[in-house]
């Protein structure tokens, strides 16, 4: 038998999510959560929402019934920057384009790109002022465009990257007004913003159009996503499409928004990871100072599960969503209507108490006891739409960590406040003021 979901009423709802409900979310969501339980119902006046908090359901939407859902409104937003890539195509182009962009994240490759990574982050901490204070987001945030940059098109297009950066950047923070019912008139209307966000577009397209053409007058594979790009339009075929549909026939558009939703994906969300896990570190001398000595060690095995707690406490998809395509029954037994965005936020799941004792706390060591129940934790999300680049993050915030950690210790300037920005990743909401501090040496007490 369906049963109804219970949840606030639309006053309730309006007086606490406007002007901006994006933005406002997480808080709505955990106070609603200790009201109503793990999943809720509530509504705007322009759409119907469900919010899913526990696991069971959560593999209910994106494995058992993945096909009653398609991608959400904020997907498809997204698609005005990105076009369809990997994050923001429907089936069946999803599953083709996946088979086409997976060879880019095979072992192999990776592989290679750790060389870029770990030359990279050591040519960063050379440049590195001691007891300086830096914006500790500004630099991860140059450090992995590098890294973005070397490894999707094979040099270091520091220029057109800074620019390709600029436009993400006001994606970002014009998100949350276009999921409000303004949000397309907003995008047609001649404001500074919307201005300064269509000459961007311009302005990336020119760039990314640029480098996979002079790509195409070059095509040798120097080992890096483009190149495996360009490489399988000559030898892959479309799974189930005709013959006038191959692979050699896509378009540079098709390339152009893998680009875009890699570079995005790569750079945007391990710049945040590495941000917050500098921001964890500083706050906890103990887990510090083992992480230190893992870095000095070659201990990765710390490090990585110093990795996975910081994607705990601040995954970079903090909100993974969907729509349903027709009416539907939860495993729980809660009927969803057709047309209802539906939505999980690994930002709450990450920290219920039953799945992670103590959640607030920052606690590598609880990784020793096993994995948590299936999609309790989904930082890369889950089922057929699981990130593509999972390892490739992975093992770049570890190689840098490692890399930085080794030389120094990292301290928040005295009266810091770091707060969070809920927008398309989960990003600090301004400057986190830091100062590096060199390590002393084993002998001299280096600890």
């Amino acid at each position: 038998m369906s049963a109804r979901i219970p949840g606030p009423g639309r006053l309730t709802t309006l007086q606490r999510l406007l002007p901006v409900p994006f933005r406002r979310f997480p808080d709505f969501l955990a106070e609603m959560t200790q009201r109503y339980g793990d999943i809720l119902a509530f509504s705007l006046p322009w759409r119907s929402y469900v919010f899913v908090n526990d696991p069971t359901l959560v593999k209910d939407i994106l494995v058992t019934q993945q096909h009653a859902f398609s991608k959400s409104l904020g997907t498809r937003v997204l698609r005005q920057l990105l076009g369809d890539g990997l994050l923001t195509s429907e089936e069946p182009l999803h599953r083709q384009m996946r088979r086409i962009v997976q060879p880019a994240f095979h072992r192999e490759r990776i592989t290679e790109y750790a060389r870029v990574m770990e030359r990279d982050a050591a040519e960063f901490v050379e440049r590195i002022t001691p007891n300086e204070p830096f914006d500790a987001h500004g630099a991860m945030t140059e450090l992995t465009l590098r890294i973005a940059t070397e490894t999707l098109f094979g040099s270091d297009e520091s220029e057109s990257a800074r620019l390709v950066r600029e436009a993400l950047r006001l994606m970002m923070n014009e998100f949350p007004k276009m999921l409000t019912p303004a949000g397309a008139l907003i995008t047609r209307l001649p404001l500074p913003s919307t201005r300064r966000f269509w000459r961007a577009r311009v302005m990336l397209d020119e760039i990314v159009y640029g480098l996979i053409a002079r790509r195409r007058s070059d095509p040798q594979d120097r080992g890096d996503a483009l190149s495996m790009l360009l490489a399988a339009q000559d030898s892959v075929t479309l799974s189930g499409a005709s013959a006038a549909s191959e692979v050699e026939g896509r378009s540079d558009e098709q390339i152009r928004d893998e680009i875009m939703t890699l570079f995005m994906a790569g750079h945007e969300t391990t710049a945040n990871t590495l941000t917050w896990s500098l921001f964890l570190l500083a706050q906890n001398d103990e887990v510090d100072r083992r992480a230190a000595l893992a870095a000095r060690e070659g201990d990765r095995e710390y490090l990585t599960r110093v990795v996975k707690e910081v994607l705990r406490l601040y995954p970079p998809a903090w909100i993974i969503g969907r729509e349903t395509l027709r009416d539907i029954t939860l495993s729980d037994g809660s009927h969803i209507p057709a047309k209802t965005t539906v939505f999980m936020v690994p930002l709450l799941l990450h920290r219920k108490p039953q799945y992670f004792p103590n959640p607030d706390a920052f606690d590598p060591d609880r990784w020793l006891e096993g994995e948590p129940p299936p999609f309790s934790y989904i930082p890369f999300g889950g089922g057929a739409r699981r990130c593509i680049g999972d390892e490739f993050a992975l093992r770049e915030t570890t190689i840098v960590l490692e890399t930085l950690l080794r030389r120094y210790r990292f301290a928040l300037e005295a009266g810091a406040r770091v707060e969070t920005a809920p927008l398309v990743t989960l990003r600090p909401a301004g400057p986190v003021p830091m100062r590096a501090v060199v390590r002393l040496s084993a002998f001299t007490g280096f600890f």
